[in-house]
């Protein structure tokens, strides 16, 4: 186990850690924000914006790439606060603390925390909003992962039934205004749901939906990036229509999304949102069935 202090992209004060199968970088410079993950000399999972690598203290919010942090739902103001400034990164024996400062736009301050298996791929990520203003703040952890170009994302739907042996709902399917079911990006088959990530195609698309295991997964370079999250509560706990998990692509990349429930918080309080990552070599993906991937894919998850 290593974590070392790197020149990543152009920011001077990035970290690595690596326990010699797999390799995560986060910068100082900028963040909170996770802007690798990948096998040990092999490529980053994650997308990284050419343009963006290096920069810092830009008047707008940039993308970059990577694995953020975010206040959810979605509001063009408060969500957007901007990241393009310095933090604070505190290393571990096994993990890497990023404190952001105080957000001025939201009295928020986000912070995550990365603990590395030492024997292994898991990573623990634990995401942590702590309210520093004077008044209380209704949110939910939101927690995008941007991910590299032609890949596959897929995830999975609550355990299926017959009828009439299972006559109440299972779980909502969330859609925008551009989601548009007739993309042949989008396949569906009775256990899972998969989004296809094409770089000719700038059309966006997004679903999401609840499921007490939400997981999301994205086939890339031959092998399986695994990213899983477990809801405490129900549907009705969680913002847009009850969404624990959400999927978006443009021509760009591809987002594999978990999202909390709805909290109130109060001045002086912090919530956690938790997410386990993981990293499979040798899961070759070609037909994207239920039997194969009931094979290939579902032993992987915890």
């Amino acid at each position: 186990m290593s974590i070392e202090k790197i020149n990543f992209r152009g920011w001077p004060n990035s970290y690595k850690l690596s326990n010699g199968i797999v390799d995560l970088v986060l910068t100082s410079d900028v963040g909170p924000r996770v802007i690798h993950y990948g096998f040990t000399a092999g490529p980053n999972f994650f997308k990284e914006f050419d343009d963006m690598m290096g920069g810092s203290g830009e008047s707008q919010w940039m993308i970059r790439g990577g694995h953020r942090l975010w206040k959810g739902p979605e509001d063009r103001h408060a969500t957007y606060a901007l990241d393009n400034g310095p933090i604070e990164v505190v290393p571990g024996e096994l993990s890497l603390l990023a404190k952001q400062p105080v957000e001025p736009e939201t009295g928020l301050r986000k912070s995550i925390r990365l603990t590395l298996a030492p024997d292994s791929s898991q990573v623990e990520v634990l995401h942590i909003i702590e309210n520093s203003s004077l008044l209380p703040v209704e949110l939910a952890a939101w927690t995008p992962t941007v991910m590299a170009p032609g890949g596959v994302g897929i995830t999975g739907w609550p355990p299926r039934g017959t009828h009439p042996e299972m006559l109440e709902p299972s779980n909502p399917i969330i859609m925008w205004a551009f989601t548009d079911l007739s993309d042949p990006r989008w396949k569906f088959t009775k256990k899972y749901l998969m989004l296809r990530q094409d770089p000719a195609n700038p059309v966006p698309q997004k679903l999401g939906h609840f499921n007490n295991h939400t997981w999301g997964a994205y086939s890339l370079h031959g092998g399986l990036f695994l990213k899983q999250y477990f809801p405490d509560g129900i549907p009705e706990e969680h913002p847009e229509f009850g969404a624990s998990f959400e999927i978006f692509t443009n021509a760009d990349f591809l987002e594999l999304e978990t999202m909390g429930p709805l909290t109130q918080l109060r001045p002086g309080d912090a919530l956690t949102h938790t997410e386990l990552w993981s990293l499979h070599d040798g899961v070759a993906l070609t037909a994207f069935t239920d039997d194969e991937l009931d094979s290939k894919l579902l032993p992987l998850l915890a």
